[in-house]
């Protein structure tokens, strides 16, 4: 068995099949894509990557098999899962999924395209694993599926410490060892054991906590809405590169060729020359239509905006999240013997979730010498109350 120092779990131990996974060049490219993407322009030390992320997520992954007596073919299976979770991420992972969900209707967790005809897929099939079976699992699909991609995965409870870790924040700290060792099925369902309301709700109250201070940050939001526009920009253009080719380049890679092809925003993203917030509005402040609004939509109202405040229709960007979530209510514990989902028993999840509807934020964003007219522009085309701001 072959060891890898990690520095948040220590020493990890691969089996036969993981190592020769980390061999392939599938999984090495992950070396080269930021676990925090436009994050590490706030966070300096943020630096992590999805490889070491990735193999975070086989290490808990392993541990929780052991815990819940799961063991020969299903382990191997899911073991190969973890490891592979991330593979289908393109460069600077989630601030291009859109981009690559609009033009291939595929999500980052639907590997079996990527597997089929690579190296890693090799290599499940040369130690006897199904292809399908492992792409299946990292979708989330059956029972071990959901110790991958659920709501209480182990993908959640690696990189919520490893990121607080790598940024340097206290709010990420879970007791991972914990919540691995009360994990257990209940007519199929993963939930945490009796006596564990208090565990599941600091894994709530730490993605809250990591989502206002670090994953939501206004300056990353700046800047992963400017990545996005150059993408797009970047696969509009008459380079002859197509999706699937965008697909797989690693983060250094995109940068260069924004750089080469969309200068006027791939500069700006490599050196942290970015645009400024116009407007940073609530839901308040935010009619109805406006939260909304499509991606089509979106481009329409920064082509007007721009017309009536008299600037470059590439100059103004109009970011507008979806309507603020919290899947996370939905883990069940066991409570007087009985699998109840978190929300229906934990008090505190009422506030985390008013919590994360008050920091809901859209904005529209410019060069720093065209805020001004932009918002008073934006203000008109949107029916937004622009508050003040502080940058």
């Amino acid at each position: 068995m072959k060891a890898i120092k990690d520095s948040v779990h220590d020493y990890i131990t691969l089996d036969p099949v993981a190592a020769d996974l980390l061999d392939t060049r599938t999984l090495q490219r992950l070396r080269h894509i930021k676990q925090l993407s436009t994050v590490r322009l706030v966070y300096p030390s943020a630096s992590h990557t999805r490889f070491e992320h990735s193999l975070g997520v086989y290490h808990l992954a392993s541990r929780a098999l052991a815990h819940l007596g799961v063991d020969g073919d299903r382990a191997r299976h899911l073991k190969a899962a973890a490891l592979l979770h991330d593979v289908g991420h393109g460069p600077y992972g989630h601030q291009t999924e859109e981009v690559i969900a609009r033009r291939t209707g595929v999500d980052h967790d639907e590997i079996g395209d990527l597997l089929g005809d690579t190296d890693a897929g090799a290599v499940l099939e040369r130690h006897g694993l199904s292809v399908d079976r492992v792409a299946a699992i990292v979708r989330g699909e059956g029972e071990l599926g959901q110790l991958v991609s659920g709501e209480l995965d182990v993908d959640r409870m690696d990189y919520l410490v490893r990121d607080a870790h790598h940024t340097g924040v206290p709010y990420g700290t879970i007791d991972h060892g914990r919540l691995v060792r009360e994990l257990q099925y209940r007519d199929g369902a993963l939930v945490l054991a009796e006596g564990n309301v208090q565990t599941a709700e600091s894994l709530l109250l730490a993605r809250a906590l990591m989502d206002a201070t670090v994953y939501r940050h206004h300056v990353s939001r700046v800047a992963g809405a400017m990545l996005e526009r150059a993408s797009e920009r970047l696969l509009e253009s008459d380079t002859g590169l197509d999706v699937g080719a965008f697909r797989r380049m690693a983060d250094h890679d995109l940068l260069v060729a924004l750089r080469e092809h969309v200068p006027e925003l791939g500069e700006r993203i490599e050196y942290r020359d970015l645009y400024k917030r116009a407007i940073w509005a609530d839901l308040s402040a935010t009619p109805a239509d406006v939260v909304e609004l499509t991606h089509a939509d979106e481009r329409t109202a920064e082509r007007e905006i721009a017309d009536i405040a008299g600037v470059d229709d590439r100059a103004v960007i109009v970011d507008v999240p979806g309507r603020p979530t919290f899947t996370e209510a939905g883990s069940r514990v066991v409570v007087d013997g009985v699998p109840q989902r978190l929300e229906d028993a934990s008090e505190l999840v009422a506030g985390l979730r008013a919590a994360r509807r008050a920091g809901w934020r859209m904005g529209v964003y410019a060069p720093a010498g065209d805020t001004e007219a932009v918002a008073a522009a934006a203000e008109d085309v949107l029916g937004v109350r622009a508050g003040p701001i502080r940058d």
